[in-house]
């Protein structure tokens, strides 16, 4: 059993113990497998809230778009994402729109487990649109990518700090953010983001977010990491490895920080952005 099948086991009987409020619940888990010239489906399981499109673009990836018909997250939701891609395969995982995090109700947290699994020459791109998180919310996400030795991943995850136009301050947030990456069974790369409390006083700090609104973090695993690359001059870069490349992007506003990133994804990809991004 997968780590992630386990998450979904213990999730799966929390359900008994939550309030009689509806709750949302949702699982997505795709296989990819490498036909011929082309990357097609090799197995899916959709439950609850979280549905997969798989628009035609015509190239050789495997192009998959998830969406939330529940509409958003709040506390007590539950979803999780198991992506593998076989030997020889490349999927591009993006979402249909925006995650929006809403306000919970005390001491009720959403919860959302990704797992990645690329395997030998496969690759996995996850470009999902960002992740709102509006005043009160109350996340917990949890990533873990294993790789081949020879597989490449590319992770971008792009979180905005309330609705500027609205003028929204995050005076409460509870938020965290774990990233595990494994190359053949070895940890090569850990990270984790906590934002609890008063987020705006937080991100005003220099040393944290520099008054930033929106934020983007950027993970490329494979050869290529330590190519060159246009960036501007919010944007902090740490080459851990020689394949393993962190990127870490601050912005006022998401549109000055999609502006900033799409670039930078494009030059890592070789391709253009997932459509989804630009409609």
């Amino acid at each position: 059993m997968t780590e992630c099948w386990a998450f979904t086991i213990t999730y799966a009987a929390q359900i008994q113990n939550v309030e009689a409020a509806p709750r949302a619940r949702g699982a997505l888990r795709l296989a990819a497998k490498r036909r011929d010239a082309a990357t097609v489906i090799g197995d899916l399981r959709q439950e609850g809230s979280l549905k997969a499109l798989f628009p035609q673009t015509g190239g050789d990836a495997l192009q998959a778009v998830f969406l939330n018909t529940a509409g958003g997250l709040t506390g007590g939701d539950r979803m999780m994402i198991d992506v593998t891609a076989e030997a020889s395969a490349h999927v591009v995982m993006s979402s249909q729109a925006a995650e929006r995090a809403y306000m919970a109700q005390p001491g009720q947290v959403a919860r959302t487990e990704l797992c990645l699994k690329a395997c030998a020459a496969a690759r996995i791109d996850w470009i999902p649109q960002e992740t709102i998180l509006f005043e009160g919310a109350a996340l917990n996400r949890r990533l873990r990518v294993d790789l081949a030795q020879d597989a490449k991943a590319l992770i971008v995850e792009t979180l905005v700090f309330g609705r500027a136009a609205m003028g929204e301050k995050l005076r409460d947030l509870r938020f965290t953010d774990q990233w595990r990456v494994y190359r053949d069974g070895r940890l090569v790369f850990a990270d984790a983001v906590r934002l609890m409390g008063d987020a705006q006083a937080l991100l005003q700090r220099q040393a944290i977010g520099g008054d930033a609104g929106a934020m983007a973090t950027v993970l490329f695993a494979g050869p290529g990491a330590t190519q060159s690359l246009q960036l501007p001059d919010t944007v902090g870069v740490s080459r851990i490895t020689d394949d393993l490349l962190l990127l870490r992007f601050l912005a006022a506003d998401s549109f000055t920080l999609r502006r900033d990133l799409i670039p930078v994804v494009e030059a890592l990809t070789d391709a253009p952005m997932p459509r989804v991004w630009r409609l």
